[in-house]
């Protein structure tokens, strides 16, 4: 298996700056933008939540908001041409099975590094993902 160039890679991020920091590691692996899926994983909302029940934000609009803001992030020159994906459920899930839809070759993401209690508490995405993955899973650590 040759580790360059990558024909698919899904990137997935939650706005912090190390997520993006793996978008910009995930370029260098492709020969351009057009290969890699960058993919934001919302919750789904509890349909007891006020907002839903009094229908002032609907799935729609946090749909358009999120692309929205994932493009103004991602404006630089050297991101044209990238995939951007917006999905509603459980991180690890979504993110693999978006990368198993797209047969990645590769899911570059972030680490947060926790540990211990935290992780036990909070759960992992990047372990997640690195049980549930088709394809091999690089892990950033910040």
């Amino acid at each position: 298996m040759s580790w360059l160039p990558k024909q698919t890679i899904v990137v997935p991020v939650d706005f912090s700056e190390d997520s993006f920091s793996a978008v910009d590691t995930a370029l260098e692996l492709v020969t351009g933008a057009s290969a890699l899926h960058v993919v934001y994983v919302l919750p789904v909302f509890d349909p007891a939540e006020p907002d839903v029940v009094w229908s002032t934000i609907n799935d729609e609009t946090r749909r358009r908001h999120s692309e929205q803001a994932l493009q103004e992030r991602l404006s630089d020159a050297r991101y044209q041409g990238l995939n951007l994906h917006v999905e509603f459920g459980e991180p690890g899930h979504k993110i693999t099975e978006l990368a198993s839809s797209l047969k990645a070759d590769l899911v570059v993401l972030s680490s947060h590094g926790r540990s211990g209690i935290s992780r036990l508490l909070l759960g992992s995405v990047a372990e997640k993902v690195i049980r549930l993955a088709h394809c091999p899973v690089l892990v950033l650590r910040k």
